[in-house]
C-alpha cells in the first residue's frame, strides 16, 4: 500500500458530486471510507477497509464512481479500488454474531431508535402511524384499480384474500412475473386494503434493496439488536424486487431468520420477484423451500381481450373515455407490459389535449406512430404452428392429438415454448391449441425445452431459426 498523502483537494469535489447521486444512507454506507491513494488525470487509486466494499462499489457504483472522478480530474483516468484493512475502524466479522432477542412489547407504534426512522431510508405514514415504507403509497395502486383477466387472476385473488385474512389466507404468498405486469400495483393494494380494515396492524412495506443496505449498515455500526427489532415485530411485511439477494450470502443469512421469526409469530409476509424463487440464482435452497410454503404465484402478460379493458379502465379514471375502435387498436399494438399501456394511453390524451380535439382513431394513430415498430407481424399460436411443423415435417393434427412419440411430441413442446415467449396468451389458451391440453403440460413443455435452450448451443440456433422465421 502507498504511503498515504492529504487527500487531493479534487477528492472533494468527487464526494459532493457522488452526494448529488445517492441517498444519504447509501452514501454513508458504501463511500464513506474511501481513501484517495493517488490521483492523477491517467490513474485515480482508490483504497477502501475491506474486500467485501471492494466488490460492492465494482458491481453497483463503478459508473457513479467514474463519472465523479471524470468531472474532477477533466480527463478519463483509469479508476483502481484497493484493499487497506488499517482503514477500517472496526471490521465486522463475516457473519454477524446472533443477538440475543429482546422480549416483544406491544406499543401502538415502533419505538424510537438511534437512526429510526429517518436515517434507515424509511417514513412513516401520516395518515397511517401503523404503516412505515421506503416508498409513498400511490393512491391507484388499489384493488378497484386492477384490472383482472386470465393472465392475472390467480394473484388477484390471493392477494384479496391476503389483505382479508393476513397470515390465515397464503403464507407467504409470492408474486412473480415479468416488468411491467402489475406486481407492485398488487403489493400496494393489499397495504391499501389493511391499513382501512385493520388499524390495529403493523405494516412495513420496502425494497428489498433497502432491506440489504440498512442490514448492512446495521452490521457496520453494530447495531443489529435494532435492526432485528424494526424487522421481527410487525404484523405484515412486504418485499418488492425479493430477486435482490441473489448473491448475498449474509444478507439471506439474515433474512432467513427474520422469515422464520416471522412466521412462527404469525405475521403476513408477502413477497414479489422478476423470477420464481427456484430461478433466483444462488438463492440458498432453504429460502426456495419457504418462499413455496405459502403459494407462488405468477402474473402473466395480459390477453389481448385483458389489454382492452385496462385501455378502457385507464382512459375512464382519467375522465378521457376512448372510443372502441381506439382501444381495440391500442391493446393490439401495444403487448408488452401495462405500462407501456398506461404510456399509450397519456401520449394520446395528451396529443388530444394540445390539439383540443376529442379522443379518436386519427389522433392516437398520430400521437403513437413513432412508438410502434413498423412492418414488424404479430405473432399467433397457428403461425407458430405452421412453421414448427414445417420445419419438423409432422402434421397439425398430430401435435393437436394425444399422441406421445417423441418424433411429435418434441415438436409440440417447442411450439408451446415458443408461445410462451412470442405471445401473450395465458397457459390454459396455449394448452387448448393443443388438445386441450392443461397448463401443468404446458409449464412441463416450456421447462424442458428452456432447459435445452440453455444447455445446448446447436439447439439454440435452432430455435432462434425458427423464432425469425416466424416474426417474418
Amino acid at each position: 500500500m502507498e504511503e498515504r498523502q492529504v487527500p487531493d483537494p479534487r477528492f472533494e469535489s468527487v464526494l459532493t458530486s457522488i452526494r448529488g447521486e445517492v441517498n444519504r444512507q447509501q452514501f454513508e454506507t458504501w463511500f464513506r471510507e474511501l481513501y484517495p491513494v493517488s490521483f492523477h488525470t491517467d490513474l485515480v487509486r482508490l483504497a477502501v477497509p475491506s474486500v467485501f466494499l471492494k466488490d460492492w462499489l465494482q458491481n453497483y457504483y463503478e459508473d457513479i464512481l467514474v463519472n465523479a472522478i471524470r468531472q474532477a480530474v477533466g480527463g478519463e483516468p483509469e479508476l483502481d479500488i484497493v484493499v487497506d484493512e488499517s482503514l477500517a475502524t472496526s471490521a465486522p466479522a463475516k457473519t454477524p454474531e446472533p443477538v440475543e432477542e429482546p422480549q416483544k412489547p406491544e406499543p401502538t407504534t415502533w419505538t424510537a431508535m438511534p437512526g429510526d426512522p429517518d436515517e434507515a431510508g424509511l417514513r412513516r405514514n401520516a395518515r397511517y402511524p401503523q404503516f412505515l415504507s421506503d416508498v409513498l403509497l400511490n393512491d391507484r395502486y388499489t384493488f378497484d384499480h386492477f384490472v383482472d383477466g386470465p393472465s392475472n387472476k390467480l394473484p388477484h385473488a390471493a392477494a384479496v384474500a391476503v389483505s382479508d385474512q393476513p397470515a390465515r389466507a397464503y403464507n407467504p404468498l409470492f408474486l412473480h412475473g415479468s416488468v411491467g405486469l402489475g406486481k407492485t400495483h398488487l403489493l400496494q393494494a393489499i397495504c391499501h386494503s389493511i391499513l382501512v380494515r385493520r388499524k390495529d396492524l403493523k405494516i412495513l412495506y420496502l425494497s428489498c434493496e433497502t432491506f440489504t443496505n440498512q442490514f448492512i449498515a446495521a452490521v457496520k455500526s453494530g447495531n443489529l439488536r435494532n435492526f432485528r427489532y424494526r424487522y421481527r415485530h410487525v404484523d405484515v411485511l412486504l418485499i418488492d424486487d425479493i430477486n435482490f439477494l441473489a448473491k448475498k450470502e449474509q444478507t439471506q443469512e439474515e433474512f432467513f431468520h427474520t422469515f422464520n421469526a416471522l412466521y412462527n409469530s404469525g405475521s403476513q409476509i408477502v413477497l414479489s420477484s422478476d423470477s420464481s424463487p427456484k430461478d433466483i440464482p444462488t438463492l440458498e435452497e432453504r429460502l426456495v423451500s419457504r418462499f413455496k410454503w405459502g403459494l407462488v404465484a405468477e402474473i402473466e402478460p395480459p390477453c389481448y381481450e385483458t389489454r382492452m379493458l385496462i385501455v378502457k379502465h385507464k382512459a375512464r379514471v382519467r375522465n378521457r373515455p376512448f372510443p372502441d375502435d381506439v382501444c381495440e387498436w391500442v391493446a393490439e399494438r401495444f403487448s408488452g407490459n401495462i405500462r407501456e399501456l398506461e404510456g399509450a394511453i397519456l401520449k394520446v390524451i395528451s396529443v388530444a389535449d394540445l390539439q383540443e380535439r376529442p379522443v379518436d382513431l386519427e389522433i392516437a394513430r398520430n400521437a403513437l406512430r413513432n412508438l410502434i415498430t413498423p412492418n414488424k407481424k404479430k405473432v399467433t399460436v397457428d403461425r407458430i404452428i405452421d412453421v414448427v411443423t414445417r420445419y419438423y415435417d409432422v402434421k397439425q393434427t398430430d401435435l393437436q392429438s394425444r399422441k406421445r412419440s417423441k418424433s411429435i411430441a418434441f415438436p409440440r413442446q417447442i411450439c408451446m415454448f415458443l408461445a410462451r415467449r412470442l405471445t401473450n396468451h395465458s397457459l390454459e389458451e396455449i394448452g387448448g391449441y393443443f388438445g386441450g391440453r392443461d397448463h401443468t403440460t404446458v409449464i412441463y413443455a416450456t421447462e424442458k425445452i428452456k432447459k435445452l435452450y440453455g444447455g445446448e448451443r446447436k439447439f439454440k440456433e435452432e430455435v432462434e431459426t425458427l423464432v425469425q422465421d416466424i416474426q417474418g
